[in-house]
């Protein structure tokens, strides 16, 4: 069920997402560095208030109601899309936006972690990424669907982007119960020095990991401007994520079963070698060969990787204290995405697109290092 409530709001965002970038520097005059400036602040805040929203899930002990509040902010920034004059509407709107992603996404993982078998939490965190991920990919075909019928309006696509924003909140209202009992034992303060030490070296360094993956991975806005830049049309935009995100779909829950199974670090590490074969298509390939095989390689180290960095969140946390495990790994995740993505707009305009994706690869390559030496050390 929390799949669907993530499938029917990815629809509702991706509807606009997918043309968001397009839509800034066609209709609003915004170049790449103000696109990566935008998606890297807006990722960046998601994943910064999943710390605030994980420790309060773990204090009050309840998950859903603060996954309700998240999914409806979410609901409640599509208009603004459609209204926006310029950028900073559009920034705007997009901060309210992944704020609401921040504040449902600490306490609806801890939630998914606190209702699944710890045998089987590879395989939940990876059906409910891929279920997530069909609407990521349903969301770009209507999106284009709808350009096509519209004359590329653009405003009239992005009110359609309401409707499927609120069932998913109404699905997560009425559809989703919430264990009686998140865990055992007495409520304790999250931010107390004391709790924070129960958090075990294992985590910190899962959290460092996640860190520097999200480094070496930007905003996918860049593999939309990367198809323009090869001479895509404006209304067949959304089929790159569309693309990308059906080979995420269909590598997350194989995945997620297969991190139940294997070694995370060495399926981590395979997934950053994907990452880096993915930038180096985007970056040298030739025409629509190059430009696909880099969509697909990078929609399957989403798939490899995103459940796998969950589930080993979900391992080497507390229970007591999940939420804000899972916060604390995304607050550093967003500064470091922030980070990724505004370097990526300066190098794209400074020195190209290729550049943009050499530089990706040249730091998922040593992240793949790094991760390959402490896998030796523990050996």
């Amino acid at each position: 069920m929390l799949g669907f409530v993530s499938l029917l709001m990815d629809v509702s965002s991706e509807l606009i997402h997918s043309l968001l970038p397009v839509f800034l520097v066609t209709s609003l005059g915004a170049g790449p560095f103000i696109v990566g400036l935008i998606e890297g602040a807006a990722e960046a805040t998601a994943l910064i208030v999943k710390i605030f929203s994980g420790m309060l899930s773990d204090y009050w002990g309840k998950r859903k109601p603060l996954a309700v509040l998240g999914y409806g902010l979410g609901a409640l920034s599509k208009p603004l899309f459609a209204i926006a004059a310029g950028p900073g509407t559009v920034l705007v709107a997009r901060l309210i936006d992944r704020v609401g992603k921040g504040i449902r996404g600490a306490p609806r993982d801890a939630l998914v972690a606190d209702i699944a078998p710890p045998e089987a939490r590879g395989a939940a965190f990876g059906l409910r990424q891929s279920l997530d991920t069909v609407g990521a990919f349903c969301g770009p075909l209507l999106a284009m669907g709808l350009m096509l019928l519209w004359q590329n309006d653009f405003r009239a696509v992005f009110w359609v982007a309401i409707i499927p924003g609120f069932l998913s909140v109404a699905l997560l209202l009425f559809g989703v119960r919430e264990p009686a009992h998140v865990h055992a034992g007495p409520v304790v303060n999250p931010l107390r020095r004391d709790s924070l030490r129960r958090l075990p070296r294992a985590y910190w360094w899962v959290v460092a990991v996640g860190a520097l993956f999200a480094l070496a991975r930007f905003s996918e806005a860049f593999l939309v401007l990367r198809a323009l830049d090869a001479g895509l049309a404006v209304a067949y935009a959304p089929l790159v994520l569309v693309a990308m995100n059906i080979v995420y779909s269909l590598a997350a829950y194989p995945f997620g079963k297969l991190a139940d199974r294997m070694n995370h670090a060495h399926l981590l590490a395979a997934g950053l070698a994907i990452l880096i074969l993915a930038d180096l298509a985007l970056a040298t390939g030739a025409g629509w060969l190059g430009l696909g095989t880099g969509i697909v390689l990078w929609g399957l180290h989403m798939g490899m990787t995103q459940g796998l960095l969950a589930t080993m969140v979900a391992h080497t946390a507390p229970a007591p204290l999940r939420g804000t495990a899972f916060g604390f790994f995304n607050l550093v995740s967003g500064i470091a995405m922030l980070i990724a993505s505004t370097l990526a707009g300066l190098l794209w305009e400074s020195a190209g697109a290729a550049w943009t994706f050499f530089g990706g690869a040249m730091l998922a390559a040593a992240t793949l290092v790094i991760v390959l030496l402490r896998q030796r050390a523990t050996d």
